[in-house]
């Protein structure tokens, strides 16, 4: 699966993420990219994004994303905390997506 993460994800994720192609926003140099450009952007080279930003949930019209999206709830974004979400984060993504929000949420 050809995954994007999000600008507010730490990027170390990346590693822990395998058996997955994995770019970041700041190497597409997609940065200051708001999340509706950002989504239209990443939905030409990427299956999912990856993101850490709870409000994405409530700022688009799930019925209409470009991609799917894995929003990370957490109450830190440190990585040493979201690493513990990622064996949930793969379970979704090996599951096969469709353009949708998934929720992996806080243990």
């Amino acid at each position: 699966m050809r995954v994007l993460l999000d600008h507010c994800v730490p990027r170390p994720l990346a590693r822990l993420l395998s058996g997955h192609q994995v770019r970041t926003a700041r190497e597409m140099g997609w940065d200051d990219l708001g999340n509706g450009k950002l989504l239209a952007s990443a939905a030409s080279a990427f299956d999912v994004l990856v993101t850490v930003d709870q409000n994405l949930m409530h700022q688009q019209n799930a019925g209409e994303l470009p991609i799917a999206v894995v929003v990370m709830v957490s109450r830190d974004i440190r990585l040493d905390v979201l690493e513990l979400l990622v064996p949930e984060v793969l379970s979704v993504l090996d599951q096969g997506m469709t353009r949708r929000v998934y929720v992996v949420p806080d243990i």
